[in-house]
């Protein structure tokens, strides 16, 4: 391969011309030492070289190619070498495609990549973007309104609450994620909901692939396939991952913030007159928490809006021990909240109200629910109200 001119080189390397600095270094050197500490800023993430294979991230490739023609130059390596630390340029194993690839030219090698430089003149050079990079970003924009939107609305008020209470964390992405069904992330500023990944199927180079059904906190839906919403993802250097619910405090003997170690699940059923319950009674269920006594919890409920004004049974006690009760009712809360009963009712002072933690799920599955609990498996399980039961995620 003939030797690459300064352009083909900066195209190559992906760097950004920046203004000439006070420091001892050229121009041209200060190019070179950015566009390796992008590598080494992935390999500090990753604890690894870049490589540049076809089912890895086209960033990662891109660095795999810049590395490779950063040790075939013994300029590059004499300008780079006191800020190698890690020792990227002697490192055997890193994939070499020129040498895999004699006879392609450097144009060749981006367009092998589906990558072309974009240059706003003659003479100011940007950072490249892919084609997948501008796929990627009309795939994401392409959304439509949601028209159940009302079905997923208590999801997102309820992360949002649940981030408060410190039940979830909004942690940034450190790699790739992968992608499940119940996920939640934060893309563009927006909360996004995984609510169905479809069949798995192979895309070009065997990469496997899926169609997902995203739904926004804006109201907004979206079709995309898996590989363009972590592709968007990694784009996006402030999106970030709702974690699940934390159990580790949840079993936890030590008592945190004056919480008591030990409390009790009630289940109880209404016996309101109101028509939704009649009609629904074996359903419709409210759940929560006590340290102390159910009975005297219920014994005005006929005149306690948070009970519908009517008498309830109770059909459901589970004593659990060395517990934080609060982040145990806050637990139950989010598994069941894609089955929340939305009532307004009128108090004994003819104001309106909306209970909380009643739900539309059978008693069955809060007792698996709660055994799941137990067993510290319910992370692994989401309630899908379509199926009325606990599906493994």
């Amino acid at each position: 391969m003939t030797e690459p001119t300064n352009k083909e080189l900066l195209d190559l390397l992906g760097v950004e011309v920046v203004k000439k600095s006070n420091s001892s270094q050229t121009l041209r050197e200060e190019q070179i030492i950015n566009g390796f500490k992008e590598i080494q800023k992935f390999h500090e993430e990753f604890n690894r070289a870049p490589e540049n294979l076809e089912d890895r991230d086209i960033f990662e490739r891109l660095y795999a190619i810049r590395l490779s023609v950063l040790k075939e130059s013994e300029e590059f390596k004499s300008v780079l070498r006191t800020f190698d630390y890690q020792g990227l340029l002697d490192v055997k194993a890193v994939k070499n495609y020129v040498e895999n690839n004699q006879e392609l030219d450097d144009s060749e090698l981006l367009a092998k990549l589906n990558i072309s430089p974009e240059v706003s003149n003659l003479t100011l050079l940007r950072h490249v973007r892919s084609n997948e990079d501008r796929r990627v970003a009309e795939e994401f924009a392409k959304r439509e309104p949601c028209s159940d939107f009302e079905k997923y609305r208590n999801l997102f008020d309820n992360i949002q609450r649940d981030i408060k209470k410190g039940i979830r964390e909004s942690v940034s992405l450190k790699k790739t994620p992968e992608i499940n069904q119940g996920q939640f992330f934060v893309l563009n500023g927006q909360t996004a909901y995984i609510a169905d990944v479809g069949e798995p199927f192979i895309q070009e180079y065997g990469i496997r692939d899926a169609r997902l059904y995203i739904v926004f906190d804006n109201g907004t839906e979206s079709r995309m396939l898996l590989r363009s919403l972590q592709r968007a993802l990694t784009m996006d250097e402030t999106a970030r991952l709702v974690t699940n619910p934390i159990l580790g405090p949840l079993f936890d003997n030590l008592v945190k913030d004056g919480d008591e170690s030990s409390g009790t699940i009630y289940v109880l059923r209404s016996k309101s007159k109101l028509p939704i319950i009649e009609e629904n009674r074996e359903l419709i269920h409210k759940i929560g928490v006590t340290g102390g006594s159910i009975q005297k919890r219920i014994s005005n409920s006929r005149n306690d809006p948070t009970y519908l004004m009517a008498e309830v049974n109770i059909v459901g006690e589970f004593k659990l021990y060395s517990i934080n009760r609060t982040k145990l009712e806050h637990l139950i809360q989010s598994i069941f909240a894609p089955a929340k009963l939305n009532i307004k009712i009128k108090d004994r002072f003819g104001r309106p109200y909306s209970p909380q933690e009643w739900f539309l799920v059978p008693l069955i599955e809060i007792e698996s629910a709660i055994e799941k609990i137990k067993d510290r498996t319910i992370l692994n399980f989401q309630y899908d109200p379509s199926k009325a039961k606990l599906v493994e995620c």
